[in-house]
């Protein structure tokens, strides 16, 4: 067995697998780096990250599975999960070892994971697209902040550049400490640099609120209550569709947090 430290990146993963092509390795280990620890009894390859060497790899998943497929296999990574890593590597190399359509050969374990996976990463992506509500700060920008369980900002950033193309939006992961920024063009990636020696309430990003937003927010407070019946409140069947985890975004629910 041979042990694959790479990077943690989907480009570090991708230079993975065409290594162990390139270097004849059929049973790989892949771990994260910062979840690496040196085991001397099996042989270790570092690998760096290599552009060229992943684009390869990225256009062969193409050819061999499909845009269907390819796109599954980015919607894993996001996950983040280090075993869904390993069956990412396994399931790269099962397809390219088989004739074109395996990618979709569910007997094999890790298509199958590798599909699982990905309808748990996109069913996080469209809860994140019904869910968040921006709120105005005082010049003008759009500001969201979430925790998604998976790193769905990829996959979010099309719909809401297409549904707010004309307003200036920042929707920021603050489990990941990054968030995508529109600028009514183009879509970026942005951090926040907090100063080390700041204390907890220093370190919190202020933004001064539209005096209207809390007129808004409180009249659409009031139709939402106008609009719910209680006599027919399902909590049960409400919960299925919107679990509690994602009421914190939703203005209409801040009443029931405090309960």
């Amino acid at each position: 067995m041979v042990i694959y430290v790479f990077d943690g990146t989907f480009s570090g993963l991708l230079t993975a697998v065409f290594e162990s092509f390139g270097r004849k390795h059929r049973q790989v280990k892949l771990v994260c780096g910062e979840h690496f620890e040196q085991d001397m009894f099996s042989e270790t390859v570092r690998v760096t990250a290599d552009k060229a060497k992943a684009e390869r790899v990225w256009e062969g998943l193409k050819t061999k599975g499909g845009k269907d497929a390819r796109k599954q296999f980015y919607s894993a990574f996001l996950s983040e999960s280090a075993e869904i890593f390993q069956h990412l590597f396994d399931y790269a190399l099962y397809v390219f070892n088989q004739p074109a359509g395996y990618a979709n050969n569910f007997g094999n374990s890790h298509v199958l994971a590798v599909s699982q996976m990905a309808q748990k990463v996109h069913r996080e992506k469209h809860r994140m697209e019904a869910f968040i509500r921006f709120q105005k700060s005082g010049n003008g920008l759009f500001f969201a902040v979430v925790s998604p369980d998976y790193n769905v900002l990829p996959l979010i950033l099309k719909h809401f550049k297409d549904r707010y193309a004309d307003q200036v939006w920042v929707i920021y992961d603050e489990r990941r400490k990054y968030g995508i920024h529109y600028d009514l063009h183009h879509v970026h990636e942005v951090t926040f640099d907090f100063k080390p020696e700041a204390s907890p309430e220093q370190s919190q990003v202020t933004i001064a609120m539209d005096e209207k937003e809390e007129l808004y927010t409180t009249l659409w407070k009031e139709y939402f209550k106008s609009t719910n019946i209680k006599e027919r409140k399902n909590m049960k069947l409400h919960i299925q569709h919107v679990p509690k985890r994602y009421w914190r975004y939703l203005v209409e629910k801040e009443d029931d947090l405090r309960v």
